[in-house]
């Protein structure tokens, strides 16, 4: 990356255990920062994360399985809000260690909170190197659903979720240099 990232930040890197693997998660420590989970709470710098409820999201995914998950607001320690999910009352990561974050390194986290695989899970992502960062992530380009096969052409449009082409990423909103 040209420039450090923002706590807040969406941003791809490579991950850690296997760097051929792109990951997109949000920044949520910065170098030196202690992060600890407690209950589903975010605590930086032994501050915990103000969380109110927001509105609820529908996952429409899978068509006969919708589901309502509440969405919640977060607000980070410089003040930039964020939208995260929280689909059960107690997540696998919910409750973890401090974790300190050590020189050029990131702590990442998954906004989808229960269905992420993120710096919270050591073995499996861990720190992020700053090495590793490829970019911040500014909008979606292309999404498709679980329904597709590569291998089958013909899945390809059933699955297309033209809702999401084009979309600008929750915390890029005027990012981009204009």
């Amino acid at each position: 990356m040209k420039s450090e990232p923002a706590r807040g930040d969406v941003v791809v890197f490579r991950l850690p255990a296997n760097p051929r693997i792109d990951y997109i998660k949000r920044v949520m420590g910065l170098p030196g920062d202690k992060i600890q989970l407690k209950g589903g709470i975010v605590y930086i710098n032994g501050k915990a994360l103000e969380r109110v409820p927001h509105d609820t999201f529908v996952d429409d995914e899978f068509e006969n399985a919708k589901k309502s998950i509440p969405r919640l607001e977060e607000t980070l320690p410089e003040g930039k809000k964020i939208l995260v999910l929280k689909e059960r009352k107690f997540g696998a990561a919910d409750d973890t260690e401090v974790y300190t974050v050590p020189a050029n390194h990131y702590f990442m986290m998954g906004d989808n909170r229960d269905n992420s695989r993120d710096s919270r899970y050591m073995a499996e992502v861990g720190f992020v190197p700053a090495e590793n960062l490829v970019g911040r992530a500014e909008m979606i380009f292309f999404s498709v659903d679980e329904t597709v096969r590569w291998y089958n052409p013909l899945t390809w449009f059933s699955g297309l979720r033209y809702d999401r082409f084009f979309k600008d990423i929750d915390g890029c909103r005027g990012c981009r240099k204009k």
